[in-house]
């Protein structure tokens, strides 16, 4: 629909242009034919006429060509006011030109530059939840809403540059591109209803096969059939918030750690869990985990809890606190327990950010 009204304006102006060209020929052709045997006149040529059109129309005016019949000037007369209509139009359509490049670039028409970056689709409480959290860990996430209104909301609330607005129609996959959505690491499936969300997931995939999906389920029972159709992660909201409650009953200890560790560490006495990507320059490459074990807690007082690899298949499976013989390698991610200080040094020490990344590092 969007490129069917942008094809519209495009011809609507070719039209105007045609029609504007026509009648100033028609015009041009009038005044040589009125001037051309008046003895006074010196337009007797279309040359002369072209230019005493033009010096009329901006208004220069340099009085050296000039019609001196009655009919001649009665079109000298047209171009005079058309020139004043000239004027008002270029001015009038450069204001609208910057008013709508202005407008363009408040909705996100001229796209995002992220990569490796969240996308979040739909817009509501518990997405700006979520926003908060990935804006606290720097996380660079791009939000597409399809109501107008939500735009200036979200720009005002996060004044951020790790924040892309993007107002469109969810099923205007080619606007999506401009969200970044082929060179994000996840997208975020925050819509109303359940069923709604599975549709969307699978509509969607159609068009980018390769996105990895997280979704929030109202019926946890669905969670398989999300699963099975390529999501990523399908997380029950009240499962989570069940299980959180559950733990205060009977081991609120317990469940005080699990919540402070979920959210991102807001300064440096404080624990957060995190992964980093195992690149060339990680210091642990090719070492058994026992061994980085140790050595995290020694050096940094980190807590290496889990290993990621990849099976071969390419999927990611998730090993915790591990036994046997198992080293780290390229492309591993590293789960660890640690606080605000620790994560600033472990930053610069394995030379990447934290988090998930679409594609692996070599």
């Amino acid at each position: 629909m969007f490129e069917l009204v942008k094809k519209q304006k495009h011809l609507d102006a070719i039209l105007k242009i045609a029609i504007g060209v026509v009648i100033y020929c028609i015009l041009i052709l009038l005044l040589v034919y009125f001037e051309k045997d008046s003895e006074q006149s010196n337009i007797d040529s279309y040359s002369n006429a072209i230019w005493y059109s033009l010096v009329t129309l901006t208004t220069v005016g340099y009085g050296d060509i000039f019609p001196s019949t009655t009919y001649g000037r009665m079109i000298g007369y047209i171009f005079l006011f058309l020139s004043l209509g000239i004027y008002g139009i270029l001015i009038g359509q450069f204001t609208t030109l910057m008013a709508t490049l202005k407008e363009n670039k408040r909705l996100g028409y001229s796209g995002s530059n992220f990569t490796n970056h969240a996308v979040i689709i739909g817009w509501n409480e518990f997405g700006k939840l979520v926003t908060d959290q990935l804006v606290g860990v720097g996380k660079e996430v791009s939000i597409v809403t399809n109501n107008k209104d939500d735009v200036d909301l979200i720009k005002e609330k996060y004044k951020s540059r790790n924040i892309y607005t993007l107002f469109t129609d969810f099923n205007n996959y080619d606007m999506l591109k401009k969200a970044g959505i082929q060179e994000c690491s996840i997208v975020f499936i925050n819509l109303e209803d359940d069923t709604e969300k599975l549709v969307y997931v699978l509509n969607l995939k159609k068009f980018f096969n390769d996105l990895e999906f997280v979704v929030t389920l109202e019926n946890g029972d669905l969670k398989n059939t999300f699963l099975s159709a390529g999501v990523s992660n399908a997380l029950s909201s009240h499962e989570i918030s069940s299980k959180l409650l559950a733990s205060y009953m009977f081991e609120p200890d317990v469940a005080s750690y699990s919540e402070s560790i979920m959210s991102f560490a807001k300064s440096d006495s404080d624990y957060d869990v995190k992964q980093f990507i195992v690149a060339n320059t990680n210091p642990y490459l090719g070492k058994p985990y026992q061994e980085v074990f140790f050595d995290l807690k020694k050096r940094y007082n980190s807590i290496l809890i889990g290993i990621t690899k990849r099976d071969k298949y390419g999927k990611r499976k998730l090993i915790k606190n591990p036994l046997g013989d198992v080293k780290v390698a390229l492309g591993d991610y590293l789960i660890i327990i640690l606080n605000g200080k620790a994560f600033k040094l472990l930053k610069k020490v394995f030379n990447v950010e934290e988090g998930y990344f679409r594609d692996r590092i070599n």
